[in-house]
């Protein structure tokens, strides 16, 4: 009885099927010893925290296509557990009817998801659609129908007709005025 003769080029197929086989069982194996620590280390990583570093975030929040507010931070950090954003060189803008209606510009920030608050700290600066600047050590943002906190070496000024230092004011949430509070200095200048 004489065995089966295969053609050559099926035999160089099936060697290219074999071959081809090999390296993806191979790949497979090393896939999985290589990912192995990494997905132990994951899991025990969900019970602890979960943070990520991050260069050059922007945090937004838009409702029903009506923006209320936009931040940018340089660097920050995110804390997943407590869903706070940690942000330095922070820049922003809060809108009223989909148009700016006060900028930002602070040395640190923090935006708290669950609470849905912005804080902003250290030379922080606050520009208003009507021209009006306010520079403070911190300002609270709580929701787009509370008054705006801004607290500490608070320094309003409207042109050069009004400059105002205070410890403390409020801001309403149309911007519209502001409620001055705490030990202050106001002066009132007339234009000649």
């Amino acid at each position: 009885m004489k065995g089966i003769k295969i053609p050559k080029k099926n035999r160089l197929y099936f060697a290219a099927i074999l071959t081809i086989v090999g390296i993806l069982v191979w790949a497979f194996i090393t896939a999985g010893m290589i990912t192995r620590d990494f997905n132990r280390q994951q899991r025990t990583a969900q019970g602890e925290s979960q943070e990520a570093v991050v260069s050059g975030i922007i945090l937004t929040e838009t409702k029903d296509a009506k923006k209320y507010w936009e931040i940018y931070g340089d660097t920050g950090e995110w804390n997943g557990n407590k869903s706070i954003a940690q942000l330095n060189g922070v820049i922003g803008n809060f809108y009223k009817d989909n148009e700016v209606s006060m900028s930002f510009k602070s040395s640190k920030g923090t935006y708290n998801a669950k609470a849905g608050d912005i804080t902003l700290y250290k030379d922080t600066i606050v520009a208003l659609k009507d021209g009006i600047t306010l520079k403070a050590d911190k300002l609270h943002w709580i929701d787009s129908h509370t008054p705006i906190i801004a607290e500490g070496n608070v320094e309003i000024q409207k042109d050069t007709r009004f400059i105002s230092l205070a410890d403390k004011i409020e801001i309403s949430p149309d911007y519209e005025s502001f409620k001055i509070t705490g030990n202050t200095v106001s002066k009132v200048y007339e234009d000649k």
